[in-house]
C-alpha cells in the first residue's frame, strides 16, 4: 500500500513523467501504424516509457543489497562496451550485397560527400554552443553531426564515447544525449521518404532526374566479393583506427554472407543474432531517457541541427553527382547522390521509385545502393577521425 501511494505521488510530484509517457506513445504510433523503422521505434518507445514509470525497477542503480535494473544493465553491458552496436554492425554486413558499389568504384565518392553535413552540423553545433544558445561541446557537437549520416548505430557508438570521454577528462562537463541522438538519428531515417523528395527536386532539374544509367548485369567476380572486406579493415585500420571496430565488424558479416561456406553463421549474424540485439539495444537507449535528461530545451537543438546535418547530407550527395557529371563522359543520374547517406535502403529505394515517377524504365535501384552503402562505409570513418581528433583537442 506504501509503494501504491508512493508510486501515485511520484507522478503528480512530477508531470513530467506523463509528458514522456505521451512521447514514448507516439513513438509506439509511428512504428506500429506508420510502420516508421518498427524494428527499432518499438522496443526504444517501450524503453522511455519503462525509464519513466513512477519508482522504476527498470532502470534502478546498483546499491547496496540491490541488484542493478534490467534496463541499466543493459546500458552497462551493450552500450558502454559497444557491444549492442557492433554486433548491429555485423548483422548489417551479413545482409550486405557491396556488388552495385564495386562494380561502379566512383559511388564511393557519393557516400563521402554526403558526409558533408556531418561536418555541416558540427559547426553548428559549436556555433551555437560559442554563443551560449545551447549548451554544447566539441563532445557534443560531434554526437549531433553524425546524426547526418542517417546511421543509428554509429550515432549510438560515437555518442556513449564522447559521454566517457567526457566523464574521464576533469573539468570537462559533458551532456548524456545519446538517447536523445538515437532517436534523432531513427527518426530522420524513418522519415527519408518524407525529407528527401523534395530537396531532390529542388536541386535538380527534370532533364537530369531522366538520365538513364547502364543497367549493370554481370556479377561481382568471388573472390574481389572475398578480398574486399578483408581489405577494407586493413586500409581503415591503418588510417584511421579508431574506426577499425565499426568497420571490422560490418565486413566480418559480409565476409561471412560473400564466401558462401558458413550459411548458418550468415543466416545467424543476419536474422536471429542481429533482431536479439535490436531489442536489446533498442530498450537501452530508450531507458537513457528519463525526464529530467531528455525534457530540455537542447533536445530541441538536437533534433534541429539533426534535421540541418540530414538536408546538408542530402544535397552535398546531390550537388557533388552534378559536378561529377561535368568531368565524366557517362553521366550519373544526380538523384542517386542523395542515396549518399547511410540510411539503407530506404534512400536508394526513394531514389527508385522518383526514376520510375519521370521514367517508367529508368531503375536506379542497383545504382543507388553503391552511394548508399558508400554512406555507410563514409559514416563510420567519420565517426572514427571524430574519436580520433576530438580527445586531442579538448584533453
Amino acid at each position: 500500500m506504501e509503494d501504491l501511494i508512493l508510486g501515485i505521488e511520484t507522478v503528480f510530484d512530477n508531470p513530467r513523467l506523463i509528458i514522456m509517457w505521451i512521447i514514448s506513445f507516439s513513438l509506439l504510433y509511428f512504428g506500429i501504424f506508420k510502420k516508421k523503422e518498427p524494428l527499432l521505434l518499438i522496443p526504444i518507445s517501450m524503453g522511455l516509457f519503462f525509464a519513466n514509470l513512477p519508482l522504476s525497477e527498470f532502470v534502478r542503480l546498483e546499491k547496496e543489497g540491490h541488484t542493478a535494473g534490467l534496463l541499466i544493465t543493459f546500458q552497462k553491458i551493450g552500450m558502454e562496451s559497444d557491444i549492442f552496436p557492433l554486433l548491429i554492425f555485423l548483422g548489417v554486413g551479413a545482409s550486405t550485397d557491396f556488388g552495385p558499389m564495386l562494380r561502379n568504384p566512383k559511388t564511393l565518392l557519393l557516400g563521402a560527400g554526403a558526409q558533408m553535413g556531418v561536418f555541416i552540423s558540427l559547426l553548428g553545433a559549436l556555433f551555437l554552443g560559442y554563443f551560449k544558445i545551447f549548451d554544447f561541446g566539441l563532445l557534443e557537437a560531434s554526437s549531433i553531426g553524425i546524426i547526418g549520416g542517417a546511421d543509428g548505430p554509429t550515432t549510438i557508438f560515437i555518442s556513449t564515447r564522447m559521454r566517457e570521454l567526457g566523464e574521464s577528462l576533469s573539468g570537462v562537463e559533458v551532456m548524456d544525449i545519446v538517447g536523445a541522438t538515437a532517436i534523432a538519428a531513427y527518426s530522420y531515417m524513418a522519415l527519408v521518404p518524407i525529407i528527401q523528395p523534395p530537396l531532390i527536386k529542388l536541386f535538380t532539374t527534370k532533364k537530369e532526374r531522366r538520365i538513364k544509367m547502364n543497367q549493370v548485369v554481370q556479377d561481382t567476380p568471388y573472390y574481389v566479393k572475398i578480398i574486399f572486406p578483408i581489405l577494407s579493415i586493413l586500409i581503415i585500420s591503418i588510417l584511421v583506427p579508431s574506426a577499425s571496430t565499426l568497420i571490422g565488424m560490418l565486413m566480418l558479416g559480409n565476409l561471412i554472407k560473400v564466401s558462401g561456406v558458413v550459411p548458418r553463421l550468415a543466416d545467424v549474424s543476419e536474422n536471429s543474432l542481429m533482431n536479439v540485439t535490436i531489442i536489446f539495444l533498442g530498450l537501452a537507449v530508450g531507458s537513457t531517457m528519463p525526464a529530467e535528461v531528455f525534457l530540455r530545451w537542447e533536445t530541441i537543438g538536437i533534433f534541429i541541427l539533426g534535421l540541418v546535418s540530414f538536408i546538408f547530407a542530402t544535397i552535398s550527395g546531390i550537388i557533388l553527382a552534378k559536378i561529377m557529371n561535368i568531368f565524366s563522359k557517362e553521366k550519373v543520374n544526380p538523384m542517386i547522390g542523395a542515396a549518399g547517406v547511410s540510411a539503407v535502403p530506404m534512400a536508394a529505394r526513394v531514389v527508385q521509385e522518383m526514376g520510375l515517377k519521370e521514367d517508367p524504365e529508368n531503375h536506379l535501384l542497383m545504382h543507388a545502393m553503391g552511394p548508399n552503402l558508400a554512406g555507410v562505409i563514409g559514416t563510420a570513418t567519420v565517426a572514427g577521425v571524430l574519436l580520433t581528433l576530438v580527445p586531442k583537442i579538448v584533453s
